[in-house]
């Protein structure tokens, strides 16, 4: 195995290929996150398509267990693709600049994506399209359910605890929402 020369080993090198890597982490994680938004209606709509013809109410609290626990994992993933711009934002790109004596920002793209005039826009829709999917989705399966006559009081405290968790997870939606 080859030893690298301490010479070829600069800061600056080290922060490109961090860079890098939380580049690639944070594509993968992109690709991640779109996908469990494409798997959550999937996974749900099969759950209708039995739930449904088949006069099977308590089926229908599927749907928040679902949601709940693909919606958390799309949160989390989304929360850190936003972090790993802000630190390339904040830190490596300003740390680069300073090191290279770049006159401007280091990594342009960064900032420049975020300027957009319809940015706004389009985030108040994603977050639109994310708590359809994650909260009103699967709140309107617990009040199909509730309104059934398939209500029991062990099932009834189950979708009370999946309302209040659906509920937390809204809001954890808007509070990471960046609107």
């Amino acid at each position: 195995m080859a030893v690298a020369d301490t010479d070829d080993v600069t800061e600056s090198r080290l922060l490109l290929a961090e860079y890098d890597r939380i580049k690639e982490e944070q594509k993968t994680r992109i690709g991640f996150r779109d996908n469990l938004l494409y798997f959550t209606l999937a996974s749900a709509t099969a759950v209708l398509a039995i739930a449904v013809p088949g006069g099977q109410a308590p089926l229908l609290l599927a749907v928040p267990v679902i949601c709940l626990v693909l919606g958390w994992t799309y949160l989390v993933n989304d929360e850190k693709i936003s972090a790993v711009g802000c630190y390339i934002r904040d830190r490596l790109g300003p740390r680069l600049a300073e090191l290279s004596g770049a006159p401007g920002a280091v990594f342009g793209w960064e900032t420049y994506h975020r300027d957009d005039a319809r940015r706004t826009t389009r985030k108040r829709l994603q977050t639109a399209v994310d708590l359809f999917t994650y909260f009103a989705l699967p709140m309107i399966c617990v009040i199909a359910f509730w309104c059934s006559p398939a209500v029991r009081p062990l099932l009834l405290t189950v979708s009370l605890a999946q309302t209040l968790a659906l509920a937390v997870l809204g809001w954890q939606f808007l509070r990471y929402a960046e609107l």
